[in-house]
């Protein structure tokens, strides 16, 4: 029987990526995103390479009533999810703390915690009542190191940091693994998304070096993912070769 990964915010980027990645090893597979007709059109492509069985569920993981239906009115065959990728997550703005925006604050925090909070709660309690599983949560090199004008959204990561770590020992007793992964520059829709649709200013900040792609990633879930069943990796910070921390790159 296959196994099962849902994956939040696939409609893009590192969960797209993640999408093909475990469609290529025989996983079934639940995405998940705000966007229905990306997420039905990436459903029809897997199913069609790969011969694998795609469930869609959309909905914004911040609206906490439609994250918990849009699960449990899931078939029960699709609750018997293997691994979970916490991957929804964006930024909005790069502003110093005193000219932030409230919304995108809002937006930040309800997207990047309270979103994977609702979400893990939900399908924990599956993989308790199933059997061990494996959670991914998305962080940030952010997550790990502050750094100017990046003040709520690097908050945001510390808390997934902080709550990989929580989550690891909540679970220990039910065979759960979880891991972090806390990506560096990687060029996916994340600094269109933050600069709100401004392509010019994202492209920017990826000139002069060569950024991770969203597949690099991928791989490195798979990687952790893939371990025997008595090892988990806790976490993995991944930048690109040019960049030393989260503001020192190598630029040409």
């Amino acid at each position: 029987m296959a196994k099962i990964v849902l994956i939040t915010g696939a409609t893009s980027g590192i969960g797209e990526a993640c999408a093909h990645l475990f469609a290529r090893e025989n996983y079934n597979i639940i995405l998940t995103g705000r966007r229905l007709d990306r997420l039905e059109k990436l459903a029809a492509h897997l199913n069609k390479k790969y011969n694998t069985e795609v469930a869609v569920c959309a909905f914004d993981v911040r609206d906490r009533e439609q994250v918990v239906l849009n699960l449990d009115n899931l078939p029960a065959k699709w609750k018997k999810v293997d691994v979970l990728i916490n991957n929804a997550g964006l930024s909005q703005g790069l502003d110093p703390i005193q000219n932030g925006s409230f919304d995108d604050w809002d937006t930040m925090i309800d997207t990047n915690i309270k979103g994977l909070l609702y979400v893990s709660k939900v399908v924990a309690n599956w993989m308790i009542a199933n059997g061990p599983g494996h959670i991914v949560n998305i962080g940030s090199l952010a997550g790990k190191e502050v750094y100017a004008n990046g003040n709520v959204y690097s908050a945001t990561k510390f808390a997934v940091d902080g709550l990989s770590k929580s989550m690891r020992i909540d679970l220990l007793p039910h065979h759960i693994k979880v891991t972090a992964v806390h990506p560096g520059a990687v060029e996916t829709e994340f600094s269109e998304v933050r600069f709100k649709g401004d392509k010019e200013r994202a492209k920017k900040v990826y000139e002069g070096f060569e950024p991770l792609v969203a597949n690099d990633i991928a791989e490195t879930i798979w990687f952790a993912v893939s371990r025997p069943k008595h090892v988990n990796i806790n976490e993995l910070i991944i930048t690109p070769t040019a960049q030393a921390n989260v503001t020192t790159i190598l630029r040409k």
